[in-house]
Order: structure tokens, then C-alpha cells, then sequence
């Protein structure tokens, strides 16, 4: 694996995967793990799971921002490979219902610097029936010259019959 790639954290991400909802048959469902080509690395090496599938969810550790010509072609490449994790465990950017990205920024008008090519980007990743997103300000990344960081939740089959019943300002 690319050093580039390495993630940020260690999210213990099976952890957060047995909080569910009381009711949910999460407990009976079978936990699996992914790593995408390329990312065996960090399941076999480092010991956390790139991407963890429990029943109908689908928990994505966070990936850093890939080698670019610009943060904007960094975030386009980044989102696509958001796309392979989701992919190798049976969802895609539509079930997408959460991100959370971290941004290397010293101050708020870094990070707004820093978020503009990022929103820009996901303006074409997700066109309609967006994910709840947290974005935060960070000092580093584990990944040596990573400008960001992504990580993503996804209901698979959530993205089929999307609706929002939210006014117009």
C-alpha cells in the first residue's frame, strides 16, 4: 500500500458497529471485513479494517487524500476511491448517509480554504439527497502530505427510493 494512503486513524470501527439502535437486529447479523485491492496493508499490518459491513451497514475508515495536481483533483480522486470501499462490500455513494471529514487547517480561514474544492467536488459526487456531513479542522494527519480525510457510513438499498421533506429557505 502506497504511503500515501495509509489513513489517519485507527478507527475502531467494529466498536461503533454494535451501537445499534435498540430493536435492530444488528447483534444477530454477521460483521465482515473489506479492504479493497490495495489496501490489505491496513487490515494485515496496521490491524483495522478499511471497510466493515454489518447486515445492511457499511462503516468506511477514513481515507486520505490521494497524490494530485491540486486539493481539487485530490478530493475527485479521493471520492472515487470512496466509491471502491463502498463498493467492496456492496454499496454505493447513493446509500452513503454520513460523512466526516477532517481538513488540515491552522485556522478557520485556512479551513474555509482548504473546504471550498472539497464541496465543489462533492457537489458532483452526491447531486441530490446529500449525507449528514461533519467537516473539522485538524492540526495533522497520520498520512505525510494528506490535506484531508474522509470517512463515510452507507445503509445499502437506502439510496434507491431517497426523500427529503425539507423547505426552501
Amino acid at each position: 500500500m502506497p504511503r500515501s494512503l495509509l489513513p489517519v486513524s485507527l478507527l475502531f470501527a467494529c466498536g461503533a458497529a454494535l451501537a445499534a439502535p435498540a430493536g435492530s437486529d444488528a447483534a444477530a447479523a454477521t460483521r465482515e471485513h473489506f479492504a479493497p485491492p490495495g489496501w490489505e496493508g491496513s487490515y494485515r499490518e496496521l490491524h483495522y479494517s478499511p471497510v466493515v459491513r454489518i447486515g445492511d451497514r457499511v462503516i468506511v475508515s477514513g481515507i486520505p487524500t490521494p497524490d494530485g495536481a491540486d486539493d481539487e483533483a485530490r478530493a475527485r480522486a479521493l471520492f472515487v476511491e470512496l466509491r471502491k470501499h463502498l463498493r467492496s462490500a456492496g454499496a454505493d455513494l447513493d446509500d452513503v448517509v454520513e460523512l466526516q471529514s477532517f481538513h488540515v487547517a491552522r485556522d478557520q480561514a485556512e479551513f474555509r480554504e482548504r473546504i471550498a474544492p472539497v464541496l465543489k467536488v462533492h457537489r458532483e459526487f452526491f447531486k441530490d439527497h446529500y449525507p449528514a456531513w461533519t467537516a473539522v479542522a485538524v492540526s495533522a494527519l497520520y498520512s505525510k502530505g494528506a490535506t484531508f480525510e474522509l470517512r463515510a457510513e452507507a445503509v445499502i438499498g437506502s439510496g434507491k427510493s431517497p426523500r427529503a421533506t425539507i423547505g426552501t429557505p
